[in-house]
C-alpha cells in the first residue's frame, strides 16, 4: 500500500503548539502527549494503540475536528453537539497536507454513534436517502458505515470500529480499509483488534510507555494477550480464577 517513496497521505505529518493549551489542562499530563510536538505519517492506514486512558482517542478526535470533521463524527456536512466533550487539543495541532485533497470522508466515533444515526435520519432529502440505522443492530450498522461512505481517495477517522463487529465482520472491515487505501484512502485508526491490526503494511503508533512510538504487530499487546490466552487458555484461566 506504501505506493513508492512519494508521500501521497492527505495529512503528512501534524505540529501541536502547546503555547494554544491552557496551563491547566489536562492533556500536559497524558505521559504521551506532553512532550510531544509533531507525528508523521506515511502510510495510508496509521493505527493507534495503546492502553486505556494513554491518549490516543484523544489524539485520533483532536486530528478528526482540526480536518473538519464534527466532534460526535460523521461527515464533514455534520453539525450539531448533544455533549461537548472533545479536548482542546484539536485547536493547538496544525495539519501538515499532501498536494492531493479527498473526495470523501468519514468520522466513525463507537461512542457517539447513536447520535450520528439519529442526525443521519434529520438529514434526509432526496438527494441522501437515509440508510435507517437505528433499523439495524449496531454491527450491520457499522458496516452499513462502510458501504456507504468508506471510498477510495476518501480520509477516515475511526475510533475502536471493532466494538459491535464479530470476528467475521472485522475481516470484512478489513477487507473494506485494504481495498480503498489501496485505491488512495487514508485512515487514522483506534484499535485494540488483533484482526484489524494484523492489516498488510499498516504503520502502528503505539501510546503506553510515555511516548508514541512505531511498533510492530507482534509487539502490540493485543496481539500478544491473544497469543497467550489462545495458547494458554486453561492454565490461564486456571490461575485467574484461582486468584
Amino acid at each position: 500500500m506504501r505506493g513508492g517513496s512519494i508521500n501521497r497521505q492527505f495529512i503528512q505529518s501534524i505540529i501541536i503548539d502547546w503555547n494554544k493549551i491552557e496551563r491547566s489542562s489536562y492533556l500536559r499530563e497524558v505521559e504521551a502527549l506532553k512532550n510531544l510536538k509533531r507525528l508523521e505519517f506515511s502510510s495510508p492506514v496509521t493505527f493507534f494503540v495503546g492502553e486505556n486512558g494513554s491518549g490516543k482517542s484523544t489524539m485520533l478526535e483532536a486530528l478528526a475536528v482540526a480536518a473538519g470533521f464534527n466532534p460526535e463524527g460523521g461527515t464533514k456536512n455534520y453539525h450539531f453537539s448533544t455533549y461537548d466533550s472533545h479536548s482542546e487539543l484539536c485547536n493547538a495541532l496544525r495539519l501538515v497536507r499532501g498536494y492531493r485533497k479527498a473526495a470523501a470522508g468519514y468520522f466513525l466515533r463507537a461512542e457517539s454513534f447513536y447520535n450520528v444515526a439519529t442526525k443521519e435520519e434529520e438529514y434526509v432529502d432526496a438527494r441522501h436517502p437515509s440508510w435507517h440505522f437505528h433499523e439495524k443492530s449496531h454491527g450491520e450498522s457499522f458496516l452499513a458505515i462502510a458501504q456507504k461512505y468508506v471510498r477510495p481517495d476518501g480520509l477516515y477517522f475511526l475510533d475502536e470500529p471493532e466494538a459491535a463487529l464479530s470476528p467475521q465482520r472485522q475481516l470484512t472491515l478489513l477487507l473494506e480499509i485494504y481495498t480503498c487505501a489501496r485505491q488512495g484512502a487514508q485512515f487514522f485508526i483506534v484499535s485494540h483488534s488483533p484482526i484489524l491490526l494484523g492489516l498488510p503494511d499498516a504503520e502502528i503508533l503505539n501510546f503506553d510507555g510515555g511516548q508514541v512510538h512505531a511498533c510492530t504487530y507482534e509487539e502490540t499487546d493485543s496481539y500478544q494477550v491473544t497469543k497467550l490466552f489462545l495458547e494458554n487458555r486453561e492454565v490461564l484461566l486456571k490461575r485467574l480464577l484461582k486468584e
